[in-house]
């Protein structure tokens, strides 16, 4: 019997796919956890945006509620896009390059000015980074994988 490479199921299921389906389920539960006093220390002073939110999760990265959102956002778009391999390559690489930008616009703001909406404090920054280079590199490696067995 021979068995359809379906890139939309389980069989064949190609390591692009699952990687964007692990890395949206992280995205959607750091947005819950967001949301949660204790996990997100000052809960208290947790503001819908900007700078002067002192809420931090786990006491260090500095959130909002527009934060956690986007983070919700995040996941539920990786969760979504990972039905199909190509789709699941460019939320891999499309959202690590957002994630640089955002990197690179942390660096260069004034962290107590109104730029600072999101809020983003120097370990945010440079999670930032490292979570672009991870999701680029994973959507490269692993989307250039699929296109040659696919």
């Amino acid at each position: 019997m021979h068995v359809r490479h379906d890139e939309r199921t389980a069989v064949g299921r190609s390591p692009v796919r699952t990687a964007a389906q692990a890395v949206g389920a992280v995205f959607l539960l750091v947005g819950v956890l967001g949301f949660i006093p204790g996990i997100t220390t000052d809960y208290d002073s947790l503001s819908f945006a900007g700078h002067d939110s002192g809420a931090e999760l786990f006491g260090i990265f500095q959130v909002s509620v527009l934060h956690n959102l986007v983070h919700l956002a995040f996941g539920v778009a990786g969760l979504a896009m990972a039905r199909t391999a190509s789709l699941a390559r460019a939320y891999l690489v499309g959202g690590g390059a957002v994630y640089l930008a955002l990197w690179l616009y942390g660096l260069v703001i004034d962290k107590g000015s109104d730029a600072n909406f999101v809020p983003l404090n120097s370990a945010d920054d440079w999670l930032h980074f490292f979570l672009g280079i991870g999701m680029i590199g994973l959507g490269i490696l692993l989307g250039r994988r699929h296109g040659r067995t696919a």
